[in-house]
């Protein structure tokens, strides 16, 4: 008896993990429509995304009806970062543009929002020998 107990508890407990994790990944995409923002390759944590989305989704907001200052987005997506996980982020905001890039692990998101498109991702700073 005690097996059948254990195994629908099992089975009940999956069941509910399955649900929280459709109703997160419902809630995210519902994010993203929001925002509208499209995830073209990420390897990093999805509060860290969000943060990214929604500091480029105000500084866009901002430069509505004037023309796309992509540098300055760069430049705030990367001071944000910086100073909320640490040196050394890059950033690099546009409308076309080619690249490839080493990161360090779970510190790298391009993503696109609007029609712009943002490569934001962070290598290890390794301290100089004199």
């Amino acid at each position: 008896m005690a097996g059948r107990a254990e195994e629908e508890l099992e089975r009940r407990s999956k069941f509910l993990s399955s649900l929280i994790q459709k109703k997160k990944a419902v809630e995210e995409q519902d994010q993203h429509d929001r925002l509208n923002v499209r995830v073209r390759a990420s390897d990093m944590p999805v509060p860290l995304q969000n943060k990214a989305f929604r500091c480029a989704r105000d500084h866009l907001d901002a430069m509505r009806g004037g023309k796309l200052d992509s540098k300055r987005i760069a430049l705030a997506l990367k001071k944000e970062f910086d100073c909320s996980y640490g040196p050394a982020w890059h950033c690099i905001v546009g409308t076309s543009f080619g690249s490839y890039v080493t990161h360090s692990l779970g510190g790298f998101l391009y993503f696109s929002i609007d029609k712009v498109y943002i490569l934001l991702f962070k290598t290890a700073v390794e301290p100089l020998d004199h």
